[in-house]
């Protein structure tokens, strides 16, 4: 059974920073492509980026540039979302999915077959 649990979401202030973790099971995560999505109320779910299988590669969504970094630890089977400078426009459920092996790094959401429940981002003004 694949699992993908992500947590570290909550209340920040404007300005701050948040890590997201996301915990991986039931997959072989050294070979899978891993993203990260969020969804705010009423709008599309999001690309906001994702690693390649061995890490060494990073694709980042156009409204986060600059202000963020994904790594992975294959050893722990986890993957991280650093966001700083967090914005309110920045709130919404953020969502860890999982591909197979993948050459190059999906960024819509049909390019990803397993997904976390999300966690709730929210960052006041």
């Amino acid at each position: 059974q694949v699992q993908l649990v992500e947590s570290g979401g909550g209340l920040v202030q404007a300005g701050g920073s948040l890590r997201l973790s996301c915990v991986v099971s039931g997959v072989t995560f050294s070979r899978a492509t891993m993203g990260w999505f969020r969804q705010a109320p009423g709008n599309e779910r999001e690309f906001v980026g994702g690693i390649s299988w061995s890490g060494t590669s990073t694709n980042y969504g156009d409204s986060v540039k600059g202000r963020i970094t994904i790594s992975r630890d294959n050893a722990k089977n986890t993957v991280y979302l650093q966001l700083n400078s967090l914005k309110p426009a920045d709130t919404g459920v953020y969502y860890c999915a999982a591909s197979g092996y993948r050459s190059t790094i999906g960024s819509k959401p049909i390019d990803y077959g397993y997904w976390g429940q999300g966690t709730q981002v929210t960052v006041s003004p």
